[in-house]
This record gives structure tokens, sequence and C-alpha cells, in this order.
């Protein structure tokens, strides 16, 4: 059954939203880039019977009344949109290029019969994007049956609106990599990170439902670790945090039994509400409607 967290929150799994006035946040994917459990490995976790030890590659899907966005599509993607039996997409926000982040593009066919899909990244990431995947981001090459892409540069701390979501990119870092992470009214998502640049706080500011990566108890040279992951998570506050992109040095259980109830491990499949705030963060946004 969901429950009530920090008022504003409900948790649960995925299903009708409770109403127009909120966002869902699902987790499609808590993983790593090798999966959990991993290839040849025969760890404890890898072998554990627990499904929240079964991490696929880490992505989320944001649906609100009008909206439905996917945020990376890993190679993961396909097994993911059956299970959450997902029907629709409007646009996807690519936080960066990495195969565990885009190597499920392909699986957008479904998608884009009808119109072709948006997708929003970083110079870098569409760059990256372009040569890898010209056939579905390029529209000359495109032909029937393949998945359309149209890409769609945006920039860390300029806001761009989604029918009625607004979404706030912003800049972290991934080892010395800059990627983006988003911010959609009281809701942060920032995986794959190591460090947050000093001019990215001010765009955290009043977060309530936050979500960063933690690699694992050992320090990473690209990722936070759990330990790294706390002091984020206490410094910016939110009433609550979850930890995503987790590999198997971590067991689910343990984990959340030594973590405070506002930091936790989230898992495949959960689903997380929250009222969206209606502020806007510059004055520069960029609006796209998409879907009737």
């Amino acid at each position: 059954m969901p429950r009530a967290v920090a008022g504003s929150l409900v948790l649960g799994r995925r299903g009708m939203l409770r109403s127009h006035n909120v966002m869902r946040i699902t987790f499609l994917g808590t993983g790593t880039s090798n999966g959990v459990p991993v290839v040849t490995c025969s760890c404890d976790v890898c072998r554990s019977a627990n499904p929240r030890n079964r991490r696929t590659r880490t992505s989320i899907l944001i649906e609100s009344g009008e909206t439905t966005v996917l945020v990376d599509a890993g190679p993961d993607f396909r097994e993911q949109a059956l299970r959450e039996e997902i029907t629709s997409i409007d646009a996807v926000l690519f936080t960066h290029a990495h195969a565990d982040h885009t190597h499920g593009l392909d699986d957008l066919r479904p998608y884009c019969c009808s119109r072709p899909v948006h997708g929003y990244g970083d110079r870098a990431t569409i760059d990256d994007l372009q040569r890898r995947f010209d056939y579905i981001v390029d529209s000359s090459k495109w032909t029937p049956g393949r998945p359309r892409l149209v890409p769609e540069i945006i920039t860390p701390g300029r806001s761009l609106r989604i029918n009625d979501l607004e979404i706030l990119p912003v800049q972290i870092l991934h080892g010395e990599d800059p990627i983006l992470g988003f911010r959609i009214g009281e809701f942060a998502y920032l995986t794959d990170c190591k460090a947050i640049p000093a001019e990215s706080y001010p765009l955290l500011d009043g977060v309530e439902l936050l979500v960063l990566g933690a690699l694992r108890y050992r320090r990473h040279p690209t990722h936070f670790s759990v330990e790294e992951a706390m002091r984020e998570a206490e410094r910016l506050g939110a009433a609550q945090t979850y930890l995503t992109h987790i590999c198997h040095d971590i067991e689910h259980e343990q984990l959340s039994e030594e973590l405070p109830a506002e930091v936790q491990p989230a898992h495949d499949g959960l689903a997380v509400e929250i009222e969206p705030a209606s502020e806007s963060y510059d004055g520069g946004v960029i609006s796209k409607r998409f879907g009737t």
C-alpha cells in the first residue's frame, strides 16, 4: 500500500495518477552500467532472490496530467517499458551520452509511429547521438519503421517547457565531464554525479524530492559514494532523497537499514508522486507542446 512521506509525497507502484495536479516519478532502473546481477558474477547480491537487488540500467519516467517524459534510454529500456506498460512518450531528456543511458534508443520506435519524439541534451550529448545514431536523429535517413528523434540542444540554467512541465537543466560533473541533471518544481534528478559546481547549487534551492547517484560504499573517480551522496543530501536539505545508479557491492535491505528514513535506496519500479511547483526559474523558457 502507498504511504505518505514528508506531507506532499506518496510512494507505491506505478498505476493511475491520483489527480492531474500531481507529478509521478517512476524508477525504471536503478543500476549501474553493468546492471545487477552482473554477468559472470556469483556474489551474494547478484544471486539474491530479493527483487530489489535486481537493478536494470538507470532511468526514470516522469508523468503529469498532460505529459510523459523519459529521462535516458539505456539498453534495458524495452524491458522497462514492458514492465511498466508505458504506452506513450512525449520527449526524452538525456543526462549524457554514455552507453548505459542511450543504447535503448532503437526501442523508441513504437512511440514514433504517428510523430517523431523530441530528445533534449547538451551539445556534447546531441553531437554524440548524431554520430552514433544518425539513422535515428538525422531526418534525411528516416524510413518507415525506424525510430525518429528530433535533437534539441539545451543549456544548463535555461528552462524549457514541455506541455505542462517546466524543466530546468542543471550542470553537474561526472568525474571531470560536465553532464546534466534536471529540476522540475520541487523535484531534482542528479545521477552519475561526482560533484555539483558552485553555480548549480542556487538552481537546487528548495528541492524537496531529490535523487542522487550513489554507486557503492568505496570512493569512485566519477560517481558519488554512499557517504558522498549523504553529504550532498544533507547540504541540499530535501525532505526525501533516493539513491540510484547502485552497483552490486550494495545489498538493498542492508543499505536501507543503515540509512535514515529521509535518505533511502530506490529500487526498480518504485513510483513517487509529488505536487509540482509552478514557478519559473529564469526569464527565457523554451516551450514545446506535444500530443493531444
